[in-house]
Parts: structure tokens; C-alpha cells; sequence
């Protein structure tokens, strides 16, 4: 029976978030379509669905970082394959989270020019009654017929 080494379970921590990271930029892309297409009903589902993974990989990052305490060159690992691949990994974790937080970036203007465009209707749509109703105290005013007659 093999024992389990530091090595061991910090890269099956890094897998996970490998894992994590990956799911959480799958959900990133189908985010993105979702704010373009504008529909905020599968927005909430997604960002739900989000949360989970997202609290996921908090628990995973706390369990990180006893690590990052350590000197990376001091930690004994089962071989030299084993630390390039957990290396690798790490790296694309790395990358993952730039290209997640890319996305979310990208997410957040597209929703905030929505968000101006619909302030931008409101006001407008403000404007419109506002006048409506000017106009219609106006008729109100000048309208009245004196129907009544002396006979």
C-alpha cells in the first residue's frame, strides 16, 4: 500500500480546481451567451449554478493554503514527472482563471450598457407621460364647450 504524501495532496487539490475552474468557465461561455441574448430568467438559474462551483473552489483554495507556506522547492515528490505535471496543472489553473475573469469582464459591460439602455427607455418613457400629461391638462383647459344657452 502506497502512502499518501504533502505532494500527493496538493496536486489532487490542484486537479480539483483544475476541475472547478474548467466547469466554472463552461458556465462563464453559456453566461456570456445568455447576458447578449438578454434573458435574465436563465441569468439568475446560471449565476446559481455558479455559486455552488464558486463555493466549491473556496474550500479548495483554503485547503491550498498551508501550501503556500511552504518552499516549493523544498517539497519531496514521487518523482519529477509527478511535480512537472502538477506544475502544468497549476499553470493552466492559472490560465483558466485569466480567461474566467476575462469573460466575467466582458459580462459585466455588456450587462451595464443593458443596464444604461433601460434606464435610458425609462426616462424616456418619463418623459413621454410627462408630456402626455401636460397635454391632456391642456386640452382639458381649453376644450370645455359652453353648452349652455339663454333662452
Amino acid at each position: 500500500m502506497t502512502q499518501r504524501t504533502d505532494t500527493d495532496c496538493l496536486a489532487a487539490l490542484i486537479d480539483q480546481k483544475s476541475d472547478v475552474l474548467s466547469r466554472l468557465r463552461q458556465l462563464a461561455t453559456r453566461q456570456a451567451e445568455i447576458v447578449s441574448g438578454g434573458d435574465m430568467t436563465k441569468l439568475f438559474t446560471l449565476l446559481a449554478s455558479k455559486q455552488a462551483l464558486l463555493q466549491n473552489l473556496q474550500r479548495i483554495e483554503t485547503q491550498l493554503d498551508p501550501f503556500r507556506a511552504q518552499d516549493p522547492d523544498a517539497r519531496q515528490w514521487r518523482s519529477s514527472e509527478h511535480r512537472q505535471r502538477a506544475r502544468a496543472v497549476a499553470e493552466r489553473c492559472e490560465s483558466l482563471l485569466a480567461e474566467l475573469m476575462a469573460i466575467e469582464k466582458q459580462c459585466e459591460g455588456e450587462l451595464s450598457v443593458r443596464c444604461d439602455n433601460i434606464a435610458e427607455r425609462l426616462q424616456g418613457m418619463h418623459h413621454v407621460t410627462h408630456a402626455t400629461d401636460a397635454y391632456t391638462q391642456q386640452i382639458s383647459t381649453h376644450s370645455q364647450l359652453d353648452l349652455s344657452s339663454e333662452t
